[in-house]
């Protein structure tokens, strides 16, 4: 009785709520390393999208049985754009387009890479925040939602790391912060 009741309450959990993750790589460097452990929450994707600056894990669109993590730069319907070293995106709130700030998670990094990308309804632009190490969308393409299997919602390991995640705010322009809109 013990382990039906047990294995009642922990499959659930692990298949539609939270999941562990092992990172790999170095390609999310300084946010995450190497051989750390993260709990996604699975749970919020099924209520609410994605939004620029989560860090969501993934299934590789090139092979859907391995599983990236990368942060959330372009949504639906935005044109992203990389030029002189910088992301910059167009939507409707900006027409003319602005260039993302990224300082809160990159230092100056140079994003390498010239090139325009139109997101469909349901695509989604993702980068590591180590660029020159990172395997992305600028080399596979966007994401389709469907793929993106939740967002990062704590670091466990390390113990002198930890750390719960919320949702990444932008500066805005004028100084001020929000994270529904991007300066």
């Amino acid at each position: 009785q013990i382990l039906a009741i047990s294995l009642a309450i922990i499959i659930p959990v692990r298949y539609f709520l939270i999941q562990p993750f092992y990172v790999k790589g170095a390609s999310m460097e300084p946010s995450f390393f190497d051989h750390e452990y993260l709990i996604i929450d699975e749970l919020s994707y099924r209520l609410d999208e994605p939004v620029r600056g989560d860090v969501v894990a993934f299934k590789y669109p090139r092979d859907p049985k391995q599983f990236f993590i990368k942060r959330v730069i372009g949504t639906p319907g935005e044109t992203v754009e990389i030029i002189d070293g910088k992301v910059r995106i167009y939507n409707n709130e900006h027409p003319n387009g602005f260039f993302l700030d990224e300082t809160g998670y990159i230092d100056g990094v140079f994003t390498s890479s010239r090139q325009i990308v139109v997101l469909k309804e349901a695509e989604y632009y993702l980068m590591g925040d180590n660029r020159p190490a990172s395997l992305d969308s600028r080399v596979f393409g966007p994401v389709e939602r469907s793929f993106i299997t939740g967002k990062v919602l704590l670091r466990g390991y390390p113990i002198d790391r930890w750390k719960v995640f919320g949702p990444y705010v932008y500066p805005a322009p004028n100084g001020a912060t929000d994270s529904t809109i991007t300066p």
